[in-house]
This record gives structure tokens, sequence and C-alpha cells, in this order.
């Protein structure tokens, strides 16, 4: 993508790799052990990287990052609601199901469905798929592995060591 930036940042979570473009963040995902080659910065990533250094820090960061996520409709109405839910809370995904479902003017949504758009969130902890769990609670499904969602619950106070 032309204009694009990439950098790494190191949480402690393990290495984020940070994509933009001159529009916002269009990636975040963990990529320990890749080879990448980083790029100069641009405003939105120095804007991502303050977020992740409050957020790491264990406290609510107070300042937005623009983002420019590329999905289909779907997703990106699954995508607004997970920014929806508060830091140091989660929502199952059949309670965001019913979200859109309502919003959309029908009687049922998908938990699978919703499932499946979050499994492709391309900016994570930012956009915090990690917050959504089981309706037993469980911790299901995440691309950078379930402990790490676990500790990303941690950090937020969640869940207790």
């Amino acid at each position: 993508m032309d204009g694009s930036c990439i950098r790494c940042y190191d949480s402690p979570l393990g290495r984020l790799i940070i994509t933009a473009d001159d529009i916002g963040i269009t990636e975040v995902c963990f990529g320990d052990g890749d080879d990448v080659p980083e790029t100069d910065s641009n405003p939105h990533i120095d804007d991502a990287i303050g977020w992740l250094d409050t957020y790491f820090d264990g406290s609510e960061p107070e300042n937005t990052v623009s983002l420019h996520m590329i999905g289909t409709d779907f997703q990106m109405s699954v995508w607004d609601e997970l920014l929806k839910i508060p830091y140091g809370h989660t929502m199952t995904y059949g309670e965001i199901a019913e979200r859109i479902a309502k919003m959309r003017g029908i009687e049922h949504m998908s938990a699978q469905a919703v499932g499946n758009a979050i499994g492709r969130n391309p900016v994570a902890v930012i956009v915090p798929c990690h917050r959504v769990i089981g309706k037993d609670g469980s911790m299901t499904g995440y691309a950078g592995g379930i402990d790490r969602k676990v500790g990303l619950l941690r950090i937020e106070g969640i869940l207790s060591e």
C-alpha cells in the first residue's frame, strides 16, 4: 500500500507490529520473531504508540487513535461494537450479536458470525476484541493466543493474577 508506515512496539506480551497509512492505523498484530523492515513513522503510528504506552502501564488511554480499517459492512459494524466495550469490561459474542440484530432491525443475529468478524479484526488491542468472551465466561479465540488475551484482561483488571 502506498504511503504505509510500519513500526514495531515491544509490549509486555510480545512484539506488536503497527501499520498505518495517511488516514490512520490499518493494522496492529502480534509478530514475535517476524523480521519486519520498519519505515519512517507517521503521526498515526506516534499516536498509537502513545496509546499503547498508556494502556500497557495499566491505565485507560484517554487519547483516541485514527483508524483506517477496511472490511465488509458487517465486519465494520462488529468492529464498531468492539470499540464501545468500555475499558475493564467484557461482553459476550451473543450480546454483540443482539446489539447488531437490534441495530439492523432483525430478530436474530448469529453469535458465530460475530465471532468470525471479530477474528478478522486487523487492529489488535486498540480495537478490543480481547474483551469478548464466551457466554459461560470462557476465554475463547484470540488471534494473538489465549495467553495474551488473558494478559490483556489482567492489565485491565478484569482478571486477577
